[in-house]
């Protein structure tokens, strides 16, 4: 029995970011392309990492609440009141799990069951990103 790959279902269009994209960027990002997480590339296109609605959410639980008191320990960028981590390369999680093209759906869906993770960036045999599989999720 011939299993699917990788290459035919996932999403080859991917919204990515860059190491210096800011966390309001990356959070428009997600809204604009109603996607849940983003690639960081370099210029060649190699992934970096990934930064997912996870890792902001992390971010976000470091800011004071409505009445101003500090949430957490880290200290935050007082002039923007943002986060400490304040770009993809501070937010993102490196290095990200990845996935090859020619990958059967199985051995791809063992890998996300084991790893823990929704999902997984599909990289060449250079690191270069060439899409990005996800596990179906309900409608927003």
């Amino acid at each position: 029995m011939q299993h699917r790959t990788v290459f035919e279902v996932m999403t080859h269009d991917v919204v990515t970011a860059t190491s210096q994209t800011s966390f309001k960027q990356i959070a428009r990002l997600f809204a604009e392309h109603d996607v849940s997480a983003v690639p960081v590339v370099d210029p060649e296109r190699r992934l970096l990492g990934l930064v997912s609605e996870a890792d902001l959410l992390r971010a976000t639980a470091e800011l004071p609440d409505p009445e101003g008191r500090p949430a957490g320990v880290r200290l935050l960028s007082q002039e923007r009141g943002l986060p400490a981590a304040e770009t993809a390369a501070q937010l993102m999680t490196s290095p990200a799990v990845t996935a090859q093209p020619n990958w059967n759906l199985v051995e791809t869906a063992r890998t996300m069951h084991r790893k823990g993770v929704k999902r997984l960036p599909v990289t060449d045999e250079t690191g270069r990103l060439v899409g990005i599989i996800s596990r179906v999720e309900p409608p927003r």
